[in-house]
């Protein structure tokens, strides 16, 4: 079994009571109560690059990366440092992180927030939209045949923004062919943990121009976002830099509204 399976399989045992505690019916009811979902679109758009800010704990590869007894507060740092989402970790049982946290980010900020977890059913993302997410994560490596289209509908029919993560060719052609409009590629292979720096380089061409692309994992500090914004990214997600750096809003300002040389991918409508 791989990382990723072994993951997966934690994630949907640790489902089964919640599920059984608050059905789907009571969830699409809270829904009422929420805010309208916010969209990061147009500023992921806009020059210069945007910073996708993670509230992370831990991580399987490394481990215990930071206490964080207060979500929120460090949520309210990366703010300040002008982030355009907060990515907040949800997955109990190897990052540390709970829906709670997302629900403590939500109550504190107004920045578009991402539940970043191994979705793998409709019913987690209705828990994200009813704890105040107005983006989710759909990981093409976790999501089979048919699911990953399924999953996608259900998060636009419920206003979510879809951030779709690839780690390789095939998974790239898939989010292109599914009509992604932000496209995640991360430069760690799930399978193994290892990061592989070349891999946004050399994912990036096969995604259309109209397509915005983000930068995952292995982001160290400003010259990495340099790097990856050379090479037509337009957003970079970054955790463990930022809550080990003991800076996060000087490290979020840091590395916000880097210019790079162009994008020279080719240019087709999305189709979503």
């Amino acid at each position: 079994m791989s990382v990723l399976d072994d993951i997966v399989a934690g994630v949907l045992e640790a489902l089964e009571p919640r599920r059984a505690a608050v059905g789907e019916v009571d969830l699409r009811a809270a829904l009422a109560d929420v805010d309208p979902p916010r969209d990061p679109m147009p500023a992921f758009r806009a020059d210069g690059s945007s910073v996708i800010a993670e509230v992370k704990r831990r991580s399987p590869s490394k481990g215990h990366l930071a206490e964080i007894p207060d979500p929120a507060a460090l949520a309210a740092e990366y703010a300040a440092g002008g982030a355009h989402a907060i990515s907040v970790l949800t997955e109990q049982r190897r990052f540390g992180g709970s829906l709670d946290d997302l629900r403590a980010v939500r109550a504190t900020v107004d920045t578009p927030l991402l539940r970043k977890d191994f979705i793998v059913t409709e019913y987690q993302l209705l828990e994200a939209r009813a704890a105040g997410a107005d983006l989710a994560l759909l990981i093409v490596a976790s999501l089979p045949g048919d699911l990953l289209d399924r999953l996608h509908d259900a998060a636009r029919e419920l206003g979510l923004t879809v951030l779709v993560e690839v780690h390789d060719e095939a998974e790239t052609e898939r989010a292109v062919e599914l009509g992604a409009e932000l496209v995640g590629v991360n430069a760690r292979n799930l399978k193994t943990l290892e990061v592989d720096p070349a891999t946004f380089g050399r994912l990036a061409p096969l995604v259309p121009a109209d397509r915005v692309l983000v930068a995952e994992s292995g982001i160290g500090g400003t010259d990495d976002v340099v790097r990856y914004v050379g090479e037509g990214a337009r957003a970079v997600l970054v955790g463990e830099t930022l809550v080990r750096g003991g800076d996060p809003r000087g490290a979020v300002a840091a590395m916000t509204g880097i210019s790079g040389a162009g994008d020279a991918r080719p240019e087709t409508e999305v189709t979503v």
